[in-house]
């Protein structure tokens, strides 16, 4: 496969310092809220020390909320065990220009333990897992992340002093698809896509969506490591270049009452010769072993909802009649169903629909392959495709909230047994944290409603 621009090798990179175009290496890794964390490195003492070697960061990185609180209830992290340290080891294919930060590269980082261990909730190394089980198959899975936000006048500073609250959409009005529209933003646009073009991603498109402001950019599916990584770069620099522009833009799945922000993944597998997997010449173009993977994917969903739907918010995106999932249902081409069945032949796959923006996607895409994988090994049978609006079928939904899907996940037998206890009981930690935390809070609606009248 020929080398991306932006990619570096070690050598290039040796260059690039000795040249004095490179001076700083960031080596980050992605925790449990899909954001990168990590440090910047001098670019001399990367060469000299980590590049083939490793660096350190306090294990409890993956043991914090969003606010980077330490929390209780983690086996692997806490004040009793002292808060030690676990080792930041450089996967060099994954080492790129920072175009939109001067003289920095970057290389994304796997966790071990001083042993060597893998750090098993570790969201990178819990799709390794996943993936080393395809290859075992000879397979390998293919991914698309569409992945939506929405820009607004404000810096990030005025938005937090304003309590987030009367913010300027980029938008005044629905842009969805308008060329007039998105030429609005189109400089701050265009500077994100060359930016990432420059890191090494295949940007294909950029277009409006529904909300204010709202748009998205998609890059060009990779196999389902290379993307999830390129998707957490591209998350952190889209935000790194509005604050730079004096904007701020957000990925929050329902940060208003209009359109949430989505992150529709698109999956399919192919073999070691790089043929299809999942197409074929039975219904609905379906090879019987892509029946039976999208038949999984429909029986896991509910289970597994945690991984695509991680935060108290995200399950304020599932509306009727918002193109965000509400059934549990399956069609072809249809955006009212949770699982969706597009393109033909080589381009076969399924777009799981429930995400929304603030998804970590190494987690979701390892619920993708985990609940294929649990359909192919069990032969599960593919009901007909849903036809007509799937806001109005009858049966199972989608969790109606974080805490129900806790619930689900934490009874899982197909979690448990595919990601392994720790796993499960890191991340229900996650979302009982969350909840607790919510549940404490007093809103703004409370404070409108009952401040007065009550």
């Amino acid at each position: 496969m020929t080398k991306r621009k932006g990619m570096l090798t070690l050598d290039e990179l040796r260059h690039q310092v000795a040249a004095e175009e490179i001076d700083t290496v960031v080596l980050a890794f992605t925790d449990m809220q899909g954001r990168l964390q990590g440090k910047r490195l001098s670019a001399e003492f990367f060469l000299d020390e980590v590049a083939t070697g490793h660096s350190e960061g306090c294990n409890y990185l993956l043991a914090v909320d969003v606010e980077m609180n330490p929390v209780d209830g983690y086996a692997m992290s806490s004040w009793d065990r002292g808060y030690g340290d676990f080792v930041l080891v450089p996967d060099l294919t994954t080492l790129r220009r920072m175009p939109w930060h001067e003289g920095t590269a970057l290389v994304i980082a796997d966790l071990s333990w001083h042993g060597g261990e893998p750090v098993v909730a570790s969201p990178r190394q819990i799709l390794r897992r996943q993936t080393d089980r395809l290859a075992a198959r000879g397979w390998q899975a293919m991914v698309g992340t569409e992945l939506e936000f929405i820009v607004y006048e404000d810096s990030y500073e005025q938005a937090w002093q304003q309590g987030y609250r009367e913010l300027r959409p980029s938008n005044s009005y629905n842009v969805d698809y308008s060329i007039l529209g998105t030429s609005r933003i189109e400089p701050l646009l265009r500077r994100i896509r060359t930016a990432m073009t420059g890191a090494g991603m295949y940007v294909e498109s950029a277009k409006g969506e529904c909300n204010l402001g709202q748009h998205e950019i998609v890059f060009r599916y990779d196999s389902a490591l290379v993307t999830c990584d390129n998707h957490a770069v591209y998350k952190t620099g889209a935000k790194e270049i509005a604050g730079q522009s004096g904007r701020s833009l957000t990925f929050m799945a329902k940060p208003n009452e209009r359109e949430g922000n989505s992150c529709h993944i698109h999956i399919s597998l192919r073999g070691a010769d790089g043929a299809p997997v999942l197409a074929g010449d039975g219904r609905y173009g379906l090879s019987p072993t892509g029946e039976h993977f999208l038949a999984g994917q429909l029986a896991a969903l509910r289970e597994l909802t945690l991984f695509y739907a991680p935060n108290i918010n995200s399950y304020k995106r599932f509306v009727a009649g918002s193109f965000a999932p509400t059934s549990v249902q399956w069609g072809l081409d249809n955006r009212t169903c949770a699982l969706r069945l597009v393109g033909r032949g080589s381009s076969l796959r399924v777009e799981n629909r429930l995400p929304g923006g603030d998804v970590n996607p190494y987690l979701a895409v390892a619920g993708l392959i985990a609940a294929g994988l649990d359909g192919i090994d069990r032969q599960l049978p593919l009901e007909d495709a849903f036809a007509g609006n799937a806001y109005a079928a009858e049966g199972a939904k989608a969790p109606r909230d974080l805490r129900e899907a806790l619930e689900l996940w934490e009874h899982s037998a197909l979690a448990h047994r595919v990601f392994g206890p720790e796993v499960v009981a890191h991340y229900a930690n996650h979302a009982r944290t969350e909840l607790a935390a919510f549940d404490a809070a007093i809103t703004d609606w409370e404070l409108r409603r009952g401040f007065e009248r009550l």
